[in-house]
């Protein structure tokens, strides 16, 4: 179990790295379950553009679902999102920063997946092949074939072994049109993609350098107080159970001495030690209101500190500089020795 937990601990400390590596698993799976995915195009007119698109969008869509599950971070913006205003307000720019940030990593795995799918082609010359231009690549005056009849023919173009319209276009050079299509298509979203990570990861701070780090300062601090807000439950849970047993049992120990006439056996010295960690909340009353008033209106971002020595950036506008003796001896020191 420490070993365990040794590695849970690690993985909390180290989350935006673990996610990273979550993403990067789950592009590699993606490539790796395209690749092993056996693709059968119906070869029907009806179909085969719900077919292709399906394959091509679909699990897109699951994989992208799937990164927001996998992020820990989706139920902390979740709460933060339909939380009550109370004594501290919610800051839109930091929701905006924790989404654009979860769905950054989400897109990773889709994009690799519809990367993929159109470099192979198979879905574009699935769902498109009752589109080819056959005035142009094949024969369009056929005499004994109607435009439905065309359809038809044209719909069988990825099924090589019922395709039987030779004489109308040949399968080959319909596939390698079809392909040749779907790889440009494929090669233009990669550089797509590409421009739009770099224009996020790289200009977006430039242009708005203050924001994007008060954004994540916010999103660092809402995460870590999430985190220290459930050790401290945890905490006081563990104490407030270890003292309502050991008052269960110095209760039964003294029944059973008023039964047995047994001396009664000393309390653990650890038992004012759990009771210190109680923090005066000793019953589940005051606990379940405690957690009700964190929920509703959280304590304002505001510690009271004392006031700071000037001289240093911190003093407010306005007021004179004030030296503490301290202050004036390290400076005369220091004069001293030049």
């Amino acid at each position: 179990m420490d070993k365990f937990r040794m590695i849970f601990q690690f993985l909390q400390s180290n989350q935006e790295s673990f996610m990273n590596g979550i993403c990067g698993i789950m592009a590699l799976a993606s490539a790796q379950m395209y690749s092993a995915f056996d693709f059968s195009c119906p070869c029907l007119p009806h179909y085969n553009l719900a077919y292709g698109l399906g394959i091509l969008l679909v699990p897109p869509f699951i994989l992208f679902l799937l990164g927001f599950v996998l992020n820990n971070n989706i139920s902390m913006l979740a709460e933060e999102w339909r939380r009550p205003q109370g004594q501290r307000g919610k800051d839109r720019a930091v929701l905006r920063y924790m989404f654009c940030s979860m769905a950054q990593r989400a897109m990773i795995a889709p994009a690799v997946w519809v990367s993929v799918t159109l470099l192979d082609g198979k879905c574009i010359t699935c769902a498109f092949c009752t589109s080819v231009p056959v005035e142009t690549l094949g024969n369009a005056n056929h005499p004994s074939l109607s435009q439905r009849e065309m359809k038809q023919v044209l719909a069988r173009i990825p099924c090589k072994e019922i395709y039987d319209g030779q004489e109308l276009i040949a399968n080959e050079v319909a596939i390698r049109y079809l392909r040749c299509i779907s790889q440009a298509l494929g090669w233009c979203f990669v550089l797509l993609m590409t421009t739009l990570v770099f224009l996020v990861r790289s200009l977006r701070p430039c242009f708005t350098q203050a924001a994007f780090l008060k954004s994540r300062y916010w999103s660092h601090y809402i995460d870590i107080e999430r985190k220290l807000f459930d050790e401290t439950c945890a905490e006081h849970a563990r104490s407030f159970a270890k003292v309502c047993i050991q008052q269960f049992f110095e209760g039964m120990s003294t029944d059973l001495v008023a039964v047995h006439c047994h001396p009664p056996r000393k309390a653990p010295a650890d038992a004012g030690e759990a009771t210190e960690k109680l923090l005066g909340i000793t019953d589940q009353g005051t606990m379940n209101m405690a957690l009700k008033s964190w929920h509703r209106c959280k304590p304002p971002l505001h510690l009271h500190p004392p006031a700071l020595p000037s001289g240093n950036g911190w003093a407010a506008e306005g007021q004179p500089p004030t030296h503490t003796p301290v202050h004036r001896r390290e400076t005369a020191a220091y004069y001293s020795r030049v």
